[in-house]
């Protein structure tokens, strides 16, 4: 079985395998999240509570209880805002003036699932422990991976809470929305219309005056 599920996997199976040997992987859970369509921060604050076991009811910070998290569709994780371009990703190669830096966006292209990877580990504390939690930490960018002949469970995100709207943004939308209906009730009125046309001939009269009396002085 788990020769059928590697030989089914088309990725690289050294980086997707290594550092197993080096986890007690007895009665751990094996937990799948699908990172299609969700939001970058919100899917990582999930996998550092499993990954550090805190939702289990045997939690301590000082021992390392958590499941192992597969992660799968990588490039398909979505950012709110504009994030994209604005977020970038700094790192220094250890010579003089080689201070790098790479957009989202651009390391979206060269590697997806170092964003989740970094986007979990800086979740987590730094302690002795974080090693070991990232070894548990297995992120694929496509929907395939070699541990079919695991006991997989898949994680069902919670609901997502938005955020009720601000009393002063929730009052520029009323008066918009009002603003919006009284120019329609007007277009449809055909009083409004004839009023704007008198208007628009008494102050074409009164120009029309002015410009004699200018011409006769």
């Amino acid at each position: 079985m788990a020769s059928q599920a590697a030989s089914a996997f088309n990725g690289n199976m050294k980086k997707a395998v290594a550092g197993l040997r080096c986890i007690n992987l007895d009665g751990l859970r094996w937990k799948v999240f699908d990172a299609k369509g969700q939001v970058l921060g919100r899917l990582a604050s999930q996998i550092s509570t499993v990954i550090q076991g805190k939702d289990k009811p045997t939690y301590a910070p000082n021992r390392d209880d958590g499941d192992m998290c597969i992660v799968l569709n990588a490039k398909d994780i979505c950012v709110t805002g504009r994030k994209l371009t604005d977020k970038v990703y700094h790192w220094h190669t250890g010579y003089v003036g080689h201070l790098k830096e790479r957009t989202l966006k651009d390391q979206m292209v060269k590697d997806p699932t170092e964003v989740i990877r970094k986007a979990v580990l800086r979740m987590l504390p730094k302690n002795k422990l974080r090693d070991d939690r990232d070894r548990k930490l297995r992120i694929f960018p496509g929907s395939e991976h070699p541990f079919g002949d695991r006991p997989l469970e898949p994680y069902v995100m919670p609901p997502r809470k938005v955020r009720e709207m601000r009393p002063r943004t929730r009052r520029a939308m009323v008066r918009a929305q009002k603003k919006a209906e009284q120019q329609q009730q007007d277009a449809n009125d055909p009083r409004k219309g004839r009023k704007k046309d008198t208007r628009e001939l008494v102050a074409s009269s009164y120009s029309s005056l002015f410009g004699l009396m200018k011409a006769v002085e």
